[in-house]
């Protein structure tokens, strides 16, 4: 069978999958009776967090930068939608999100996707014009001036009345009545999305380009000396991981139907960037299933109210200094990534004897010096 044949037809198994899944989900949050809505919620949040930490490592794993800043630029893309779902409602979409009835799917989802567009074109924007400048700096430079950019966006957002300031933006009052949020986030769009930027960024990690990405993290001067274009190649990265970004916040607003300031401030960034280095910095499946684990986790835990965070945070410690280079490292899931885990399994009685013999021999030395 010829590939391009086999790749189409695994692509439209997969949607065909995904819109039979989405029906199922759909009847789950409808049904009173199952109370499955709360799962759905955090189904769709884990997915929505997938695909902006999976952005974040095109900058942070891919070309070995360190952003700080992501949240922003989820934050423009979210803003960015509602605002034209909102304020463009009547005129360009009255016919269809004005009326009293029930909105179609094709309706729905046409709409949907010219606000991903526009959300996402707005936050590559941003991405571009603050990359440019700022991706010629290296390290904690770097970090710094995205997390000062983050929080100019979310000082933009408390001081911005047309988009409900400090409050968050839920729609307008004009008069004739209250214009909200559309719910056009289904389970099928965001899946899709999240399926698509997967795949997006293993394919990008074996081309050319994301080679020359990884050249730029393995060693950047050496990379610009075999006439790399680290500059054009970092701005890529980042005006791409913008836009992933911002599509990803078009699909949370117009789930949440609201944004606050407080989903895109510095602690939303470092949860994102918490996501890819627990997954494992330059793994894309890692980041996927780092965002899921952190968004689920802090759910199961709730069982604890009182502690809560505090096993949330000694859970994360124990997994770093257990996994330091994340759950996957630089791999990927899957046959290698599993034998050697297998392979590893084979050893570990070993290691352990050995570091608790060097345990034992570091308390003994301290004693006997003291």
């Amino acid at each position: 069978m010829n590939r391009t044949l086999a790749k189409i037809l695994v692509a439209a198994a997969t949607v065909a999958l995904l819109y039979g899944l989405d029906m199922v989900v759909g009847r789950l949050e409808d049904d009173p009776s199952l109370h499955a809505g709360y799962a759905v919620r955090i189904l769709m949040l884990a997915l929505i967090n997938v695909i902006v930490a999976v952005s974040l490592n095109l900058v942070n794993g891919f070309t070995g930068q360190f952003s700080l800043g992501q949240a922003a630029f989820f934050g423009i893309g979210a803003y960015a939608g509602a605002a034209l779902t909102v304020y463009a409602q009547k005129q360009l979409f009255g016919h269809i999100l004005g009326s009293s009835e029930t909105i179609g799917w094709w309706q729905s989802s046409a709409v949907l996707v010219l606000a991903m567009l526009v959300g996402g074109l707005a936050a590559s924007l941003a991405g571009f014009v603050v990359g440019l400048p700022s991706l010629k700096l290296r390290g904690d430079y770097l970090a710094i001036v995205t997390l000062g950019f983050n929080q100019i966006v979310v000082v933009v957002s408390h001081n911005l009345k047309e988009m409900g300031g400090a409050a968050g933006f839920t729609g307008i009052y004009p008069s004739s009545g209250f214009v909200g949020i559309p719910a056009l986030s289904s389970f099928f769009w965001v899946a899709l999305v999240a399926v698509s930027v997967i795949v997006l960024s293993i394919n990008l990690r074996r081309s050319v380009h994301g080679l020359a990405f990884e050249s730029i993290r393995e060693d950047e001067v050496a990379a610009e000396a075999m006439g790399v274009p680290t500059t054009r190649y970092k701005v890529t990265a980042f005006v791409l991981a913008a836009f992933l970004a911002g599509v990803g916040g078009v699909l949370y607003v117009h789930y949440n139907q609201s944004v606050t300031p407080l989903d895109i401030d510095f602690n939303a960034s470092v949860n994102f960037v918490i996501m890819v280095v627990l997954g494992g910095l330059g793994s894309v499946t890692g980041s996927a299933i780092g965002a899921i684990l952190l968004t689920v986790l802090p759910e199961a835990l709730r069982m604890e109210p009182t502690y809560r965070l505090v096993i949330y945070s000694i859970t994360l410690i124990v997994l770093m200094l257990v996994r330091p280079q994340g759950i996957f490292g630089r791999d990927e899931l899957g046959k290698t990534w599993l034998l050697k885990q297998v392979h590893g399994a084979k050893t570990l009685p070993a290691r352990t004897t050995a570091w608790a013999l060097a345990l034992v021999g570091r308390l003994v030395r301290r004693r006997v010096s003291s």
